[in-house]
């Protein structure tokens, strides 16, 4: 195989299957090295904004989406001009918390119908260790009618885009690459150094690439748990966290980890790609899943400890009139999948509070359709009862203390639950409000 040289002489397209906040990206880097990139998404509204030079992901900007040379589309018969595909769709699980991997699925169905022989396909899809070789592999030679390790190779090479973040992108953030052998290893590994400047990280087979990026996520997860169990034992001791982990954090060997709402499309989710998998070999995780349960109880835990302080001011937490600041899983990023926010929401209605939601990053369209929640406007937000500042966005960030404040009316007897701990102790307790903070 000389894929590398025909792409760089552009004698051979690339193609991107997933176009979201790892596929775009990564499609416009291609591009941008001068290589004919193929861009293709089964949402052709997705498809439409990206060909009147919208940005729907706020990951790379409408001016980068204008002046780029890829080919959006979202006829899959398309894909037949590429011979390097990279395959970047979500991997969400299921209620059960069991892998959701239809996308996966139906964009391998997809690649199949259309590949050429002598292709190069890497997925970048986060699955749990062998799910490329058991799953994928032979829907590709089902489709195709090739074979594998004689027609076409596969590599993967697990995505690490974290959405919203200007400084750790693509191109500095080193990056896994594997091969289902070696002629397929140093072809991809070649493709990718175009455009990660610092680098790949070649390992030794695909389960090993699978393992690295599952792995290092469920690691967050872990220790964002240990935060989470703390700041509710300190919550009954009561000692700020913030100003614990604030100390601790002034030692050489402290991680820098805080109590959060963990929520999105990789910490939330990745673990239990992995213990699916032990499971099914007879291994019972006795970490990662207990982890898990810490971390998807912390929107209960804040609605909670709201309700608690709105009854300790005197109100009737049912007519009183809560708001949300932010729905999104993280502050400056307009991706609202998996957001622990929704679970803050859900708690207070198993008591009767429906709250007003607000988010300036977030769809008001996908808001609606994943959560049933209909945001408002900042601008009509007063005369607040109870204000969860949930999402640390720039905006509430500059609203500072006093514009929070402002939602309130006449602060006294008021309640103002601060998740994200923005506001200095000393402020909060000269504001005239209850508060309380994660």
């Amino acid at each position: 195989m000389n894929l590398y040289k025909n792409l760089v002489e552009k004698t051979e397209s690339l193609a991107l299957v997933g176009l979201g906040y790892v596929g775009m990206p990564i499609a416009l880097a291609f591009a941008r090295k001068g290589l004919n990139v193929i861009g293709f998404d089964l949402n052709k509204a997705k498809i439409d904004l990206y060909k009147s030079g919208r940005d729907p992901t706020l990951e790379v900007g409408d001016e980068a989406i204008r002046n780029t040379t890829v080919q959006f589309t979202s006829d899959e018969t398309e894909l037949r001009q590429a011979k390097f595909i990279i395959v970047a769709v979500p991997t969400p699980v299921n209620t059960d918390h069991t892998p959701d991997l239809s996308p996966v699925i139906g964009a391998s169905e997809i690649v199949g119908r259309n590949l050429a022989p002598g292709s190069i396909v890497v997925y970048e899809s986060t699955v749990y260790p062998g799910c490329t070789e058991d799953v994928c592999i032979p829907i590709l030679e089902k489709q195709s009618g090739l074979r594998c390790g004689v027609d076409f190779k596969v590599g993967y090479s697990p995505e690490r885009i974290n959405p919203g973040d200007k400084v750790h992108r693509l191109e500095n953030i080193h990056k896994i690459v594997s091969g289902m052998d070696a002629e397929s290893l140093a072809e991809i590994k070649a493709v990718y150094d175009l455009v990660v400047e610092v680098g790949t990280h070649p390992v030794s087979n695909l389960r090993t690439a699978e393992a690295v990026k599952v792995v290092e996520n469920s690691q967050r997860d872990i220790n964002i748990a240990f935060m989470n169990e703390l700041a509710m034992v300190f919550d009954r001791m009561d000692i700020d966290t913030n100003e614990v982990v604030d100390g601790m954090n002034t030692k050489w060997n402290a991680l820098g980890f805080r109590p959060g709402l963990v929520g999105g499309h990789c910490i939330g989710v990745d673990p239990y790609y992995f213990t699916h998998e032990a499971e099914k070999l007879g291994y019972h995780s006795q970490i990662i899943l207990n982890g898990r349960i810490v971390n998807d109880g912390m929107g209960a835990f804040v609605a909670d400890a709201a309700i608690r302080k709105m009854i300790q001011a005197g109100q009737a937490p049912k007519r009183s009139k809560v708001v949300i600041l932010g729905l999104t899983f993280k502050e400056n990023c307009p991706d609202v999948r998996n957001s622990k926010v929704a679970d803050i929401v859900s708690r207070f209605a198993e008591f009767g509070i429906v709250p007003l939601v607000a988010d300036p990053w977030a769809d008001p369209a996908v808001a609606k359709k994943e959560y049933g929640i209909d945001l408002v406007d900042m601008s009509g937000i007063r005369d607040a009862n109870c204000v969860v500042v949930a999402v640390a966005h720039r905006q509430f960030k500059e609203m500072g203390l006093a514009g929070t404040l402002d939602l309130f009316g006449n602060p006294a007897g008021k309640v103002l639950i601060d998740v994200k701990g923005l506001f200095p102790i000393a402020e909060l307790n000269a504001s005239g409000v209850l508060w309380w903070r994660l």
